[in-house]
């Protein structure tokens, strides 16, 4: 007798950490490639074949960064669960490993500063290796990638809609303030050069900094405020919120303008009435028969004897 047999419902098995780890490294590869064409070869190329370097060079340079991301995107499109987070980690770990090797090699010369930074490189190495493949890395990775710090969609756009503009509105203002204090100090210079250990030199690693740091910490913002209010966590928070505020029943103006009247009064003449009970026990207290306080006038020859004595 023939049975029917039921398909299974399980969920497929998450990608190996192993696997996910070499994603993730092709990934971060992509993406220092990117930025280096985008902040390096495109500002050599418009000085050798174009001219002096302009606003123009810094749209190319946006230009060719958006393309970069676009095609980047395309490639990571059927890419597992968690590769884009893994190639942020990536970049995080391969940036850290370069500029805390680079540092212990700028305090120390000769072999054994070489030593010294190779080993210190070598250890950082060995605990992103360890981070990637187990799983925290993966875990870490897949997390900040469905939380949407990648993506362009929408989470429940339209619920919540007057609070997420306001959250919106004021992590721009945090962002492009700051951007905007950070051009007008002149903190940035006009060209990063970046000073290599071992007598090797410096490089040039970003041109038109001044110009370009400001720009890109705008951006940033843009993204961050963009992203944050589509993150689930946060977004049901946001939604709740303005849940809660739509219930809230408002005063009208007009009595909102009574009640701040009426507020403002009785505080006046409370520091009136006060003041005077304040005067009045001071004058009570200070008479002679009484005795409590001294009289105004001895306790102002008091206070200037004390004072010439210290004087003297």
């Amino acid at each position: 007798m023939a049975t029917a047999v039921e398909p299974s419902s399980a969920p497929a098995a998450p990608s190996k950490p192993a696997g996910l780890a070499l994603l993730s490294a092709l990934g971060g590869a992509y993406i220092l490639a990117a930025l280096a064409v985008a902040f390096y070869a495109v500002p050599a190329l418009w000085l050798d074949f174009v001219g002096p370097l302009n606003l123009y060079t810094l749209g190319a340079q946006v230009l060719a960064l958006t393309g970069l991301c676009w095609f980047g995107g395309k490639l990571a499109a059927d890419a597992p669960a968690g590769t884009r987070g893994g190639g942020f980690f990536f970049v995080c770990w391969a940036l850290t490993i370069f500029f805390c090797a680079r540092a212990v090699a700028l305090n120390f010369e000769g072999t054994g500063g070489q030593i010294v930074a190779a080993a210190f490189a070598l250890l950082l190495a060995y605990f992103a290796t360890k981070f990637f493949t187990g799983r925290t890395g993966a875990d870490w990775s897949t997390g900040l990638e469905r939380a949407g710090w990648f993506s362009v969609a929408l989470y429940k756009p339209s619920l919540g809609r007057w609070v997420r503009r306001i959250t919106i509105i004021g992590v721009l203002l945090v962002g492009v303030s700051g951007a905007i204090s950070l051009s007008a100090s002149g903190v940035v210079p006009e060209t990063w050069v970046l000073a290599l250990p071992f007598g090797l030199g410096s490089v040039p690693v970003l041109q038109q900094a001044s110009d370009l740091v400001p720009l890109l910490i705008g951006l940033a913002a843009f993204w961050v405020a963009f992203r944050a209010v589509n993150v689930p966590s946060f977004a049901e928070f946001l939604i709740a919120t303005e849940a809660e505020m739509n219930k809230v029943s408002w005063t009208p103006r007009k009595r909102l303008f009574q009640d701040t009247i009426v507020v403002l009064v009785t505080t006046i003449i409370m520091t009136l009435f006060l003041l005077a009970v304040d005067l009045f026990w001071g004058w009570l207290l200070s008479l002679p028969r009484v005795g409590v306080l001294p009289p105004p006038a001895a306790a102002k020859g008091k206070n200037d004897a004390g004072g010439r004595e210290q004087k003297w």
